[in-house]
């Protein structure tokens, strides 16, 4: 364990105890029990053993941290996730997302690590990837999402004390960042990407104001997740509602229905969207309601998830800069411009 100093069995006896779940009692020992790399961060299941009257106190936990090649990487992402379990998920109810007992992040070296609760025994991902789930298992998805929108819908602490709402000049700096990516994907697929598609990703470039007049109302927003696959669910294997939202590294404050049009759009083919979407965004709403979001009707949501799917063809194009494998941001683009047309989402070029 020693190429792992953050899991000392000194340094988890402090964490726990600071958590109030282990008492008196100490780690002893360390052991792993599996090490996976991600395409941005490593997974470390460690067992711990205990000196003493344990109590309570979770036998183990999942240590997740930077990948390696992706430390030196001028993207945020792990850091991030960092910020959301140290600023948001200490902000809200128990639940929703897995516990965490350590989420710290060091700008000078850029190394970040979180210690969270593992949900391996109580839960599992719902399908392997790229299988999709069940109706009812993403049924039990959207109510997640509606669930954890509804405690931000709105707000007040948005943009003041947790997240940062984007001006104009951060929006322009995005897009010419943006048009730099676009250009040297389109160059990478040649005649891969055909002329029509290429004239929607000019009109998408020409039409930055159309397409933040929405956000920049600054009503109904809440914070979203913007990896909102159903891969990055854990499901309880009870059956239950008890589902936990992880890998928060893109979170940000916007419009709810953007994690839907990833999910769905992004993720899925056009007949199981079809199938599926209308189904998913009545429970979605119906999720809302119950928890108290006000004012924000059907048709509301229907045009913000149609405005959202359209933003989301710019996804495939950040996944390519960003060194995502082909087979993961090709596809998405090709689901999510099939959406586009499926869906009537031009309406915000013109």
């Amino acid at each position: 364990m020693a190429a792992i100093p953050i899991a000392d069995p000194e340094h988890l006896t402090a964490v726990l105890r600071r958590a109030g779940v282990l008492g008196d009692a100490s780690v002893r020992d360390v052991t792993v029990e599996s090490d996976q790399p991600t395409i941005v961060s490593r997974i470390v299941r460690l067992r711990l053993h205990f000196d003493g009257d344990s109590g309570d106190a979770p036998t183990s936990i999942i240590l997740k941290t930077a990948h390696p090649e992706r430390l030196a990487s001028s993207w945020g992402a792990g850091r991030n996730e960092v910020a959301f379990y140290r600023d948001v998920a200490t902000a809200m109810p128990s639940g929703t997302v897995p516990r965490c007992f350590e989420a710290h992040a060091d700008d000078a070296t850029k190394s970040w690590h979180l210690l969270l609760e593992d949900l391996t025994d109580s839960h599992m991902i719902v399908a392997s990837w790229p299988l999709p789930p069940s109706l009812t298992q993403c049924e039990r998805i959207v109510e997640a999402r509606a669930r954890f929108h509804a405690v931000w819908w709105d707000e007040a602490r948005l943009g003041r004390s947790i997240g940062v709402r984007r001006d104009a000049r951060m929006v322009e700096q995005t897009m010419r960042d943006f048009g730099s990516h676009y250009v040297r994907m389109a160059a990478r697929l040649g005649d891969g990407l055909s002329e029509e598609q290429r004239a929607l990703y000019e009109q998408f470039q020409r039409a930055t104001t159309p397409l933040i007049a929405r956000y920049e109302t600054r009503r109904h927003l809440t914070i979203t997740h913007n990896d909102a696959h159903v891969w990055n669910c854990f499901m309880p294997r009870d059956g239950g509602s008890d589902v936990r939202l992880f890998d928060w590294d893109s979170w940000r404050i916007g419009l709810g229905a953007s994690d839907l049009a990833y999910m769905m759009a992004v993720h899925w083919y056009p007949e199981w969207r079809r199938r599926m979407e209308s189904a998913l965004l009545d429970r979605y709403h119906a999720t809302l309601v119950e928890c108290g979001v006000q004012g924000y009707d059907r048709q509301a949501l229907d045009d913000d998830y149609r405005l959202a799917v359209l933003w989301q063809i710019a996804t495939p194009v950040w996944q390519a800069a960003y060194n995502i494998p082909p087979v993961i941001w090709w596809n998405n683009m090709q689901r999510v411009l099939l959406a586009v047309d499926d869906l009537g989402c031009r309406k915000w070029l013109a």
